[in-house]
């Protein structure tokens, strides 16, 4: 018995540094430059051994979005009860952000068909992104309520403005460009998110 829950302990220690391989190679590369061999490499491993904790490349990028939605899930639940909604939804993309500029956010291309299959049939992936979803869905309307978010926006549009945050090209373009801290990036793409580029 004990046997068998130290290979479980193995098993699981092997399939956390293989979605971490992937969480990464994904943020550096994005889903079509990743490659099965880079994967096994990056965790030692062979490629045999790799396919027996996941079939499928497809496979490897639902696990990584699964961690990234539980990541998620747990900034959500951490925040103060006292915040108003408005603020929990810009602490979020925050972390998004921040979380971005560390390169740990996976980068999955939207229109390929075979990695849409591997998501929606993960249940795993799909319980934890109507999980988020619902929370900051919930918290986008308390925010309109309050008059903190035009409440002539759909939620849906504000909703999926939050989620582009995570996949927003522009913090790596300014990174990249050297000339402001991660913070500053942090701090200016949520004054144009949450802020709008006009004068007030």
């Amino acid at each position: 018995m004990a046997r068998g829950s130290f290979r479980e302990q193995v098993l699981k220690v092997r399939e956390d540094a293989i979605v971490s391989a992937v969480n990464r190679l994904l943020a550096e590369k994005g889903f079509d430059l990743m490659t099965v061999d880079e994967v096994a490499a990056d965790v030692g491993i062979a490629k045999a051994s790799l396919y027996k904790h996941f079939p499928s490349k497809e496979a490897l990028a639902a696990a990584a979005m699964v961690r990234v939605l539980q990541r998620t899930a747990a900034v959500i639940d951490q925040q103060p009860a006292d915040r108003s909604a408005f603020e929990k939804i810009e602490a979020v993309t925050r972390w998004a952000l921040e979380v971005q500029l560390a390169g740990e956010m996976p980068t999955l291309p939207s229109q390929n068909s075979t990695l849409r299959a591997e998501l929606m049939g993960s249940k795993a992936y799909i319980d934890l992104l109507m999980q988020v979803s619902d929370q900051l869905g919930a918290w986008i309307q308390q925010a309109q309520a309050d008059g903190a978010i035009d409440p002539g926006l759909p939620a849906e549009v504000v909703l999926y403005t939050v989620f582009a945050r995570a996949c927003d090209p522009v913090p790596g373009f300014l990174k990249a460009a050297g000339q402001l801290d991660d913070k500053q990036i942090v701090d200016l793409v949520l004054r144009t998110c949450f802020g709008g580029l006009r004068t007030r």
